[in-house]
């Protein structure tokens, strides 16, 4: 192979004059144009290779988008199916137990064993693990809270069966049926006093009905007190046993007497507006060992479950307290 000759311009002479150029020269002056050419050539695969999808990757990338659009389908599934537990935990807790005054299942019991039941790190190899991760998570959580629940029912079912007395003597009615009611007065908790506007703990619920509509026992009991009871106007107090006791005050007239022995239903008074009231309605309390609570959880009677949600609804909201 010949070897390249190089020249040089030289302005003093205005002539080209040869010139021997360093081997590492010669060499880097033959090479140079292919390097070019290869960089160039690369690049334009580079760009080609992120520009431009291949069939299959096309079809991967279609297959990825379908499979996150199911997933996340299946964890807003699984979300609602546990807002539905939630809901069913919270009655269990709130309306069951209360019946039978057996102690709630605290979150510990109800979620035992939930972190040990799966290995959420085997899939953090995969694509999208955590939306993978959530949906596992979530499916976990509703495993362990449906098992949780159905041993809770059938302890409760098996407390029903032998405490079908105690059952009778624990209020599960309204005392005003549904039919009378105006509008729900005012609800269990804080509220602003009508009359002195302080702010004060409302002990029962307040059921506006028109004067003379009827009252009647929310469960077994004996008539305690029938007659005057100061800021509470007209008002009877049923003692139901299993520690349990009921009020209705502001009664219009007293139909019930002391001693009496009343059953779930019975008539034992009217409603009035008398005592420290603000207008005709019922002022009606549930006491467990003396001490208030809310009547709301008492109605499981003769609500339905949208019945029963309604009046949790109202009496959260309603503000105006008549006595």
């Amino acid at each position: 192979m010949s070897q390249k000759t190089f020249y040089r311009y030289n302005p003093a002479t205005e002539q080209y004059e040869r010139v021997y150029p360093y081997r590492r020269q010669r060499i880097a002056a033959v090479v140079r144009p292919y390097a070019v050419a290869v960089l160039i050539v690369a690049a334009f695969a580079l760009a080609l290779y992120y520009m431009v999808d291949s069939p299959r990757e096309r079809i991967l990338r279609k297959q990825n988008e379908s499979l996150e659009q199911r997933l996340d389908l299946l964890n807003r599934r699984a979300d609602r199916a546990l807002a539905v537990m939630e809901d069913i935990a919270e009655r269990d807790n709130n309306f069951y137990r209360v019946m039978m005054q057996a102690e709630p299942l605290t979150p510990a019991r109800r979620y035992a064993g939930l972190e040990r039941q799966r290995n959420y790190r085997s899939i953090d190899s995969l694509s999208d693990s955590r939306l993978l991760e959530g949906v596992e998570r979530n499916l976990d959580r509703l495993d362990q809270m449906l098992v949780t629940q159905i041993k809770s029912f059938d302890f409760l079912a098996s407390q029903t069966a032998s405490q079908k007395d105690r059952t009778a003597h624990i209020p599960a009615i309204q005392p005003v049926p549904e039919k009378y009611l105006r509008a729900m007065a005012s609800g269990y908790g804080a509220r602003r006093d009508p009359v002195y506007g302080t702010m004060k703990f409302h002990e029962g619920m307040d059921f506006s009905a028109p004067a003379g509509t009827p009252v009647y026992a929310t469960a077994d009991g004996t008539v305690r007190t029938s007659s005057w009871q100061s800021a509470y106007g007209n008002m009877v107090e049923i003692d139901h046993g299993y520690n349990y006791t009921t009020r209705y005050a502001h009664l219009s007239k007293l139909i019930a007497h002391p001693g009496q022995t009343v059953h779930r239903g019975d008539l034992i008074g009217l409603v009035g507006n008398t005592g420290k009231s603000t207008g005709p309605h019922l002022h009606y309390e549930v006491r467990y060992r003396g001490q208030p609570q809310n009547p709301v959880n008492y109605y499981y009677y003769d609500l339905s479950p949208e019945q029963y949600d309604e009046i949790i609804r109202l009496a959260e909201n309603a503000g105006h307290v008549m006595d």
